[in-house]
């Protein structure tokens, strides 16, 4: 195949089940790449974007905002209130839509409708690419979207009976939202997200993770394999101690390993042959800060740790914004394609 091919979907799904029949490691960069943010340099990243593959057809659903409904639909929203902080300033995990859980029956009772019928509004046609449906905020970040993060850390003592009734309430609208997508838009695979790590640690123990997160994970990932659809999971942060539960409940694919947060080649030694890497390169530092060439050499040493004949995708850590210079996005998609090329093509 020619290096800027775009992969079959087939081709992408080897890899990820690990019998790789790809031409190059599979590239999902153009996701992360938010154009709007680069100023008057946002046509020369649009250049490079347009010039390189992106192997994964990533279709997000219209999920419900806390507070804000789409017009004509005024239930689709996750609380049934108007925003208290409209004409003021509060951090994002500081917003707190419920400030106690006496409100948590008149949530319930209105929650918004899986069956929304613009769910897939923006969805493109199948185009032949490995298909995946995607949406942001699982359970903990829904949780202290709603209830502030100080709140939600304390709401797994001090109130657990609540957070399992919302955390069966949404389990029920991701499932049914699964099925939809496998039903009406054939998708591949779900990936949702979920960032339970801080950067040197989970934000909770273990225990709490199995009495709290692992039941309702473990609905999600088997609705996805009962369904013919690979589990995808995004998680920032130091998420080691989780990834043994996760692989228990059907876990296939992980991004993205975040870089000075957990140490990639312990965790590949662990569980190489267990899970698929989506490999993130590192947007905190190498990304804004470091030299073409670094960024060559990091995209490097992510395929030589984590191509292991398959099991591994490329893209980025996280979003890509306008601290990036072009000339580094650029040594990014230009060294994934070809060293991704090399890779394969060694492993055969």
């Amino acid at each position: 195949m020619r290096e800027n091919e775009v992969l079959t979907r087939e081709e992408t799904i080897s890899v990820i089940e690990g019998r790789p029949k790809a031409g190059r490691v599979p590239v999902n960069i153009h996701f992360w790449v938010h154009t709007n943010k680069f100023g008057n340099q946002r046509n020369a990243v649009e250049q490079v974007l347009a010039r390189y593959p992106e192997d994964i057809q990533v279709q997000s659903i219209a999920n419900p905002a806390v507070y804000d409904a789409p017009e004509g639909s005024p239930g689709y929203r996750w609380v049934n209130w108007d925003d208290p902080y409209k004409n003021s300033t509060v951090g994002l995990d500081a917003h707190i839509a419920m400030r106690d859980w006496e409100r948590i029956d008149e949530v319930l009772d209105n929650f918004p409708d899986p069956d929304f019928e613009d769910l897939f509004d923006g969805f493109e046609k199948p185009d032949g690419r490995y298909r995946l449906g995607h949406w942001w905020y699982g359970l903990f970040e829904r949780h202290w979207s709603l209830r502030g993060m100080t709140n939600a850390l304390t709401d797994y003592y001090t109130d657990p009976e609540n957070v399992h009734r919302l955390f069966r309430a949404l389990t029920d609208f991701y499932l049914r939202v699964i099925t939809r997508m496998s039903e009406q838009q054939k998708c591949d695979g779900i990936w949702f997200s979920d960032d339970l790590g801080t950067q040197t640690g989970p934000f909770f123990s273990p225990e709490l993770f199995r009495a709290f997160f692992k039941p309702y994970y473990h609905e999600i990932l088997s609705r996805c394999h009962d369904l013919g659809m690979h589990a995808w999971l995004h998680a920032c942060g130091n998420i080691e101690v989780f990834l043994p539960d996760l692989i228990e409940i059907g876990l296939d694919v992980v991004h993205p390993i975040q870089k000075h947060a957990m140490e990639a080649p312990a965790v590949v030694e662990r569980f190489g042959e267990e899970l698929t890497f989506f490999a993130g390169l590192d947007v905190q530092r190498v990304i804004p800060w470091g030299t073409p060439d670094e960024v060559r050499r990091e995209v490097r040493y992510l395929l030589d740790t984590f191509w292991r004949n398959g099991r591994c995708m490329l893209t980025a850590g996280n979003g890509i914004n306008e601290d990036c210079p072009v000339a580094n996005l650029e040594a990014f998609f230009e060294e994934a394609v070809e060293y991704g090329t090399v890779c394969a093509r060694r492993d055969r």
